[in-house]
């Protein structure tokens, strides 16, 4: 049996990107039970992709109860609906046969990895108050994409001098103003640049200046999307939602280490449940982003462990 239902779990705070604002993540958790054993797996279906919490139930509840994490992969495309099924799968697998998950995938066991902490895009004076009040983290993630970001940086870097930066502006700058920006960037400390640029426009990558790694995301979802990275990016952003699941994450994972890509493990804002499977994504990453539950006022029953900016792999009472 497969059974799809919808979870909110309320931001702490207002979360924003150059896209809009939410102060809660709508979820779709999946459970499918056989022969009395239940697994469990949750997605985000993201508008952006054209997806919707009807649409990602719909693809669901439209295949067969009996199918196998095998034929999943060429039943349902790539996305939210076919990762909500596939880790659902892979728990299952995991508990029926009383093994973690990353004993079936031929994994070594998960060590605990630091996550990146994402702050909302603000007003400056608002952005330096939270990195001010996260300067202890290692890892900060910007969100930002107006034409005015300088402030902001700036405002950030004031407010947490020690910590490490990266950004995101979420498709929202243009070549010209990602040109403009980058002498800065680099000036201010900053690691990495994620998707600055529309995905359909970002062969403008090619033709300028990168004075830092460039970071697909709303560019890069499965392997199918990698050979049109090459000259453009420098890493790619591994997202479960994205490459629909587990199965494939891991195999672009590897793929993409094959062709010279960097890698990162972000996420969708989600509970712990959707972070739990991408944890084994994110060993040995060169930038984990798995700050979903941190940036919620609510989780799972049995939430991943974190400690400040560390997240542990998860008990199998959450998944696998």
């Amino acid at each position: 049996m497969i059974r799809v239902t919808r979870d909110s779990f309320p931001f702490r705070e207002t979360f924003t990107i150059s896209r809009g604002s939410r102060t809660v993540a709508e979820v779709l958790t999946v459970t499918v039970t056989r022969d009395g054993v239940t697994g469990h797996g949750e997605c985000v279906p993201y508008a952006r992709y054209g997806e919707s919490l009807d649409s990602v139930t719909d693809q669901i509840q439209g295949l067969p109860a009996d199918i196998t994490r095998d034929a999943l992969q060429d039943a349902l495309p790539a996305g939210a609906a076919r990762n909500a099924l596939d880790c659902a799968l892979w728990d299952l697998e995991a508990k029926a046969a009383g093994k973690p998950a990353w004993d079936l995938a031929g994994l070594s066991a998960p060590d605990p990895v630091t996550t990146a902490f994402t702050l909302s895009l603000d007003s400056p004076e608002n952005m330096r108050a939270a990195a001010a009040k996260n300067a202890q983290r290692p890892l900060l993630k910007i969100k930002l994409g107006t034409p005015d970001d300088m402030p902001r940086l700036e405002a950030v870097r004031a407010g947490a001098p020690r910590s490490r930066i990266i950004v995101d502006a979420n498709e929202g700058w243009t070549a010209e103003v990602y040109a403009a920006l980058a002498p800065h960037l680099v000036a201010l400390g900053v690691e990495l640049v994620e998707q600055p640029l529309p995905a359909g426009d970002d062969d403008l990558l090619q033709e300028i200046e990168r004075p830092l790694p460039v970071c697909a995301d709303e560019s890069c979802h499965d392997r199918a999307t990698l050979t049109g990275l090459k000259g453009k990016y420098d890493m790619v952003n591994i997202k479960l939602d994205k490459t629909g699941g587990l199965t494939e994450a891991l195999a672009l994972k590897s793929e993409a280490e094959a062709q010279g890509f960097g890698i990162m493990v972000g996420c969708m804002v989600g509970s712990s449940l959707a972070m739990a499977p991408a944890v084994l994504v994110a060993q040995g990453a060169a930038i984990t982003d798995l700050d979903g539950p941190l940036l919620l006022g609510a989780d799972r029953d049995t939430p991943l462990r974190f400690e400040d900016s560390t997240v542990y792999p998860p008990d199998p009472a959450l998944w696998g």
